[in-house]
């Protein structure tokens, strides 16, 4: 009997089939391969003062072929949280997904903790380390605790300095309400921050708008151990002094009255201050503020309403208040 022979044809159908198996697997086995990259891999939130917290974000991204699909997103570490989060997240292959992280230490001192992120069929973890530094809120206080602005004529206005000072920690100044209409802040830019050891200066203004006292508060919102700081604010309106510039000149004859000008700067320019023609020689201004200088002249009006050149320059200055 002689010996079986293989033909070369089915070897090769035989080597082909083999081939083609192994290209299946190869490519079956990389399209179920899966991974999940997290940015960053770490996180510092540095110092914080307590009462505080400070917000960051954490990237989940499917960086393997294939779906990923996170069940579980936990962190441990007194004073991390997690929020931005709707699980499970299905990931297709390149798709990232943002969530937050927050830091808000309850007491001083370092701290550490770490996000776990369970994801796939097989249930993988992986973590990502976070940490940061609980520092003790610092205070504020506001010199002088009080403002008083003594007696200040309605219409005028009187302004005064105060400062805030940190100390303990640094303070940062959030916002500043003041809830009387006549008393404003100005010299500051919010929210601002002030160094421990250190102060900033800010200037408060007075407007009385009736006779009688006038009282108020500037609060201070900040992140210091007191979160309101507050600055009392008085000061008392009084009736202006009423101040009248009466002016007369030599009359001119066959006039029918007479224009008077005025103006602020000496040598003009000048504005009309009377409604109708003065026929007398005499014209009194009674619309003038304290303090300030007016300069005045006057015009002679004929019968046919030819109106002369201005006449000489006189001055009055107006006392204070």
């Amino acid at each position: 009997m002689t010996s079986p022979k293989f033909s070369r044809i089915p070897v090769r159908i035989f080597l082909a089939f083999i081939l083609l198996l192994f290209s299946f697997s190869v490519k079956v086995s990389a399209t179920q391969q899966s991974g999940l990259a997290a940015i960053p891999s770490s996180n510092n939130f540095g110092t914080v003062p307590v009462g505080s917290s400070k917000t960051a974000t954490e990237t989940l991204t499917n960086s393997g072929n294939g779906k990923v699909t996170v069940s579980q997103v936990t962190i441990t570490g007194a004073g991390f949280s997690l929020s931005g989060l709707n699980l499970p997240i299905a990931l297709t292959s390149g798709q990232s997904y943002t969530f937050t992280v927050q830091f808000a230490p309850k007491t001083s001192g370092s701290v550490t903790g770490n996000i776990s992120v369970v994801y796939g069929r097989n249930s993988s973890t992986m973590s990502v380390a976070v940490s940061g530094t609980g520092s003790t809120a610092g205070n504020l206080a506001v010199s002088p605790s009080a403002l008083s602005f003594g007696s200040v004529a309605v219409g005028s206005s009187k302004s005064m300095s105060a400062s805030l000072s940190a100390t303990g920690a640094s303070v940062t100044v959030s916002s500043a309400t003041v809830n009387s209409s006549e008393f404003s802040l100005s010299g500051v830019s919010l929210p601002f921050t002030i160094a421990a050891g250190k102060s900033a200066s800010f200037t408060v203004k007075f407007v009385p708008q009736t006779s009688g006292s006038a009282s108020g508060s500037l609060s201070f919102k900040s992140n210091a151990t007191t979160s309101t700081t507050v600055e009392a604010l008085s000061g008392s309106g009084t009736a202006g002094t009423s101040h009248s510039v009466a002016l007369t000149w030599s009359p001119e004859s066959a006039v029918s009255g007479y224009n008077v000008y005025r103006g602020t700067k000496s040598g003009g320019p000048y504005s009309k201050i009377n409604s109708v023609l003065d026929a007398s020689a005499s014209f009194t201004d009674t619309a003038v503020q304290a303090g300030y200088t007016y300069y005045y002249v006057t015009s002679a009006v004929s019968v046919s309403g030819l109106e002369s050149k201005y006449s000489n320059q006189v001055k009055a200055v107006i006392p204070t208040p």
